[in-house]
């Protein structure tokens, strides 16, 4: 479970106060997994990143009753100056499982060859995106956190692989994924909420939050 209990978030930009969230509360229960929508810019990666720790409130609680995972699309915690290999090692330590075995399977479910063993900094965008999602799924955790879908990836390969392990670890597992466009949220949740002017707006099913969102956003 995760909960947020009269949780506020703001931010000084130099020009003015941005709000992300105002006495926001709300809960994901183990096996409802939910969407979440918001425009661009309102705070949807503070949002997930205040889910899993590394952003903290100015006000409220957040309990964590779960393993809840750091969000995909989040590099902290990789060091560029090392390899995909010696990463996906030292994170198998921190989380107590085994390096061998963390690192073939990120070795196998991202595909970047060679790469694998070249530090990180080297990397393109893309392939630094299919190592974090091969790390976050070589991990297991209760709640996956999911900013804005999987990495935009050309390899066909690396989509098949990575979406297959994703959907089979859904059936045990709970998804909490933001996105500012419906149709990325239809494959993981039924229930959503829509982010709005620092105000959470939950739903029992997307389409009832799409058409608020719809209406807000063309309003």
């Amino acid at each position: 479970m995760l909960e947020f209990s009269g949780v506020s978030k703001s931010f000084w930009t130099g020009e003015r106060r941005k709000v992300i969230l105002d006495r926001a509360s709300f809960r994901v229960d183990i096996g409802y997994s939910m969407g979440i929508l918001a425009p661009n810019g309102t705070g949807k990666t503070t949002l997930i990143k205040m889910m899993c720790g590394l952003e903290k409130p100015d006000e409220g609680t957040i309990t964590r009753n779960a393993r809840i995972s750091f969000p995909l699309g989040f590099m902290g915690g990789i060091l560029n100056k090392l390899s995909a290999k010696e990463n996906a090692r030292y994170i198998a330590q921190l989380y107590g499982l085994d390096p061998d075995y963390v690192e073939a399977f990120c070795r196998w479910v991202c595909g970047i060859e060679e790469y694998f063993d070249m530090p990180v900094g080297t990397y393109s965008g893309g392939m630094k995106a299919r190592f974090n999602f091969s790390l976050l799924l070589a991990l297991e955790f209760d709640i996956y956190l999911i900013d804005e879908g999987m990495p935009s990836s050309t390899d066909a390969e690396f989509n098949r692989r990575a979406g297959g392990i994703l959907a089979e670890r859904m059936k045990n597992s709970t998804v909490v994924i933001v996105s500012h466009q419906a149709t990325t949220l239809e494959k993981f949740a039924r229930r959503a909420a829509v982010l709005r002017d620092g105000k959470l707006y939950q739903f029992d099913t997307l389409e009832e939050a799409k058409q608020l969102y719809d209406y807000q956003t063309q309003g």
